[in-house]
């Protein structure tokens, strides 16, 4: 395949060249109708670096599939890096062997990993209203997020590994982001572009009317929404937000607690700056009006308990276990009521453990029910994406912790301090850790019901 760069030369040609690169995306524009969504053909700037990109993954996941991880990881999985020769560029992967732990943990198949990231079909490049320095990239299907990340990021996601893993591993429907992939591409002559590639939080993205990027703060945190009924997306902020609630009802409980054993991580981290991504699209009547049949039940539960249960590609066919023959269904109070806890009691789950480990067969047990506990796990809805994925009684809310790189640095503090002197009385972004996890954690007990 042919690679073209981003070349812009000096002189005429130069100013040339930019002219019909601003005509062409002028055109994507007019193409998408979509404010910061663009197509990467031929034509656009990042469209040699993206074919590269997908070249490189392919080969990386490939080696995945031929040299599939063991069962237990080790130290020295953690500290790999294999390095691939390409025609025109190199690409390192970065602790391979775990990342492709993280994507069987979560359901996906090498194949289906690969299929998506690597397919004919361009990716799109997501012009995002973020401070960040960073460029996105999305695949066609929309499943995954690609971003440039500069190299103390990605030391710092490298060095704290073990933990995000071990974390994701004791809360398996953590709402922290999910990076599948750590990268770097050398082309000759240029820099060296670390990327990372993540699951995206808003997928599937069909029906989403709003988008919320939220900090708990309110300096800087208000963006002049799309026109009404224009298809153009824009991600809003918490000033934005006020006024509105994410109404879960008896889901909310598990909500708030994922979200304080999430920030509280973070927190040990020593991070801040961090964003709950939210969105939310109204529920088809049939949606809030289902009758759940005792096997759908089932396959609920065992998504739930079992973490190889797939949170991307999900039917009742790939889930393991018996279906009860049973013909009959259960009105949706009448299911929610058995699922979820009385609100007298201390709910740290929107749904009951108990009958979830009591549906998922033969290792239903105490133990089983306890680990269920002590996870804050929730009855998954079979659906898409579930981890990211909540149903209130009118409408599914997308939610997700991203942006998780910004340590509390001298730097930092120095910035606090001198926001405090600009703002005085104003809640702004540079707080510390521990205020800054209290905070959001705040927000969301603030504006959930």
């Amino acid at each position: 395949m042919e690679m073209s760069t981003a070349a812009g030369g000096p002189g005429t040609s130069g100013r040339r060249q930019r002219s019909v690169k601003r005509r062409r995306w002028g055109g994507l524009r007019q193409q998408w109708k979509l404010l910061g969504l663009f197509e990467i053909d031929q034509q656009h700037e990042f469209y040699g670096l993206t074919c590269m990109m997908k070249e490189g993954l392919a080969a990386a996941i490939q080696n995945t599939i031929d040299n599939p991880p063991t069962n237990e990881l080790t130290d020295e999985d953690f500290r790999l890096e294999v390095t691939q020769i390409h025609k025109d560029f190199t690409m390192e992967t970065f602790a391979g062997p775990v990342f492709a732990t993280l994507r069987g943990s979560l359901g996906m198949t090498e194949q289906e990993y690969q299929q998506s990231l690597c397919s004919e079909n361009c990716y799109l490049q997501f012009i995002s209203n973020s401070k960040s320095k960073a460029d996105f990239f999305l695949t066609n299907d929309k499943c995954f997020f690609l971003k440039t990340q500069n190299k103390r990021e990605i030391k710092f996601l490298l060095s704290n590994l073990k933990i995000y893993m071990e974390h994701l591993r004791k809360y398996p429907h953590s709402l922290l982001v999910k990076f599948l992939g750590v990268h770097r591409i050398q082309i000759p002559r240029r820099r060296k572009k670390y990327f990372i590639v993540m699951q995206s939080v808003f997928y599937p993205d069909d029906r989403i009317n709003a988008r919320y990027d939220i900090k708990g703060c309110e300096v800087s945190r208000w963006t002049e929404p799309a026109p009404e009924g224009s298809q153009i997306i824009v991600v809003l902020k918490d000033l934005n937000f006020e006024g509105q609630f994410i109404t879960l009802d008896q889901q909310r409980p598990w909500l708030l607690r994922q979200v304080e054993i999430d920030t509280y991580f973070l927190r040990q981290l020593n991070v801040l700056d961090y964003s709950l991504l939210l969105a939310h699209q109204p529920l088809h009547h049939d949606e809030r009006h289902q009758g759940f049949s005792f096997a759908t039940l089932i396959v609920r539960a065992k998504k739930s308990v079992n973490p190889g249960s797939s949170p991307i590609h999900t039917s009742a066919a790939t889930v393991p276990g018996a279906v009860l023959e049973e013909d009959g269904t259960l009105p949706l109070s009448e299911t929610d009521s058995s699922l979820t806890k009385p609100h007298g009691q201390d709910a740290s789950s929107g749904s009951s453990p108990r009958t979830c480990a009591k549906h998922s067969g033969p290792g239903g047990d105490e133990a089983e029910l306890q680990d269920f506990e002590a996870q804050n796990r929730r009855l998954l809805p079979n659906l898409k994406n579930p981890v990211h994925i909540i149903d209130g009684p009118e409408q599914r809310y997308f939610i997700g912790i991203i942006d998780i790189f910004t340590v509390y640095s001298f730097k930092k503090r120095l910035e606090h301090l001198w926001k405090r002197l600009r703002h005085p009385g104003r809640s702004f972004s540079t707080v510390s850790p521990q205020a800054y996890c209290l905070r959001l954690c705040q927000w969301v007990q603030d504006h959930t019901k």
